[in-house]
């Protein structure tokens, strides 16, 4: 397949993971209607989706080393690794094709670095994954890669598994029921108009109209270098059904936003000049460890 139906295939999987994620996630719609009815932006084509994000479980046949295929073979390339210790996490971020794609972020659950109990639990449903589940995938087909990103892997948990994880890793609880879901799309703040192109004055806006954002670290998280600034909504809470019939809310996706800085040698360059790859690239752990709160009971019980 030449590289230009290559990505035509990433145009439409990217279409699909985004259509299931808005339908999900109100704050999508929300934001984008308050940003059209500001006359920020005239529709909902004109914002720059800085990365989109997901998370697994690092297992054989599973987690990163299985998910990047699909993004791999569109071009994607993989860049710089993550250690989230406390969290028991590894990540990596994947630089697109072209620059008006989204760039990726990836973690993945170090499963073995958790409890027996814990262990134990993720087993019992991801025991049944025995092969690699990418590699029977057609990449060529947008449709089979949008099913598949969307359909589970392993059977739904009963509660009482899903909050015995909760207990333990907020993360595995969010994976073993959300799967594949995105996680957050992100947008890029520096991008829009004046009185919005900066973190702080977006989230102004956003605490303006009523969302409600992660504190976790504060609410703008800064990297050391003061080059990338971040903020996100707290998770949307879903009404999930469990194996055995119960349900109960937890923790859905969320919406992310990013600035990031002009680098300092093009400092010099005019406004209507500066393209992505004079600002700031790459992730900052620190930055992100926060973001990861998100999803957690201490942000979405606010």
């Amino acid at each position: 397949m030449g590289a230009s139906s290559k990505l035509q295939t990433l145009d439409a999987v990217l279409n699909g993971l985004m259509t299931r994620y808005s339908e999900r996630v109100p704050d999508v719609l929300g934001i984008i209607d308050a940003l059209i009815d500001e006359k920020v932006i005239q529709k909902p084509d004109d914002i720059e989706n800085d990365h989109i994000a997901f998370r697994t479980m690092g297992l054989p046949s599973l987690g990163i080393q299985s998910f990047e295929k699909i993004f791999l073979h569109y071009g994607y390339e993989k860049r710089e690794p993550y250690d989230f210790r406390e969290k028991k996490l590894n990540a990596y971020w994947y630089s697109p094709p072209k620059p008006h794609y989204p760039r990726i972020f990836v973690s993945e659950l170090r499963v073995r670095d958790l409890s027996d109990e814990a262990q134990h639990i993720i087993y019992k449903y991801t025991d049944s994954v025995v092969f690699d589940p990418v590699d029977t995938l057609d990449l060529d087909d947008a449709q089979a890669v949008d099913r598949f990103l969307h359909q589970p892997l392993w059977q739904i948990p009963s509660l009482d598994d899903y909050l015995t994880l909760l207990k333990e890793s907020e993360y595995a609880a969010w994976v073993i029921y959300n799967r594949y879901y995105l996680n957050h799309f992100t947008i890029s703040v520096h991008n829009l108009k004046p009185g919005y192109n900066t973190i702080q004055e977006f989230v102004a806006f956003l605490e303006r109209r009523g969302f409600k954002l992660n504190s976790a670290g504060g609410t703008i998280k800064i990297s050391p270098d003061k080059g990338l600034l971040q903020a996100s909504t707290v998770a949307q809470l879903i009404d999930a059904e469990f194996a055995d019939g119960q349900t109960h809310r937890i923790a859905g996706s969320y919406v992310e936003f990013a600035e990031r800085r002009v680098l300092p040698e093009f400092q010099h360059l005019p406004a209507d000049q500066i393209r992505r790859e004079h600002r700031r690239d790459g992730f900052e752990a620190g930055n992100a460890d926060k973001i990861f709160e998100s999803t957690f009971t201490s942000q979405t019980g606010k």
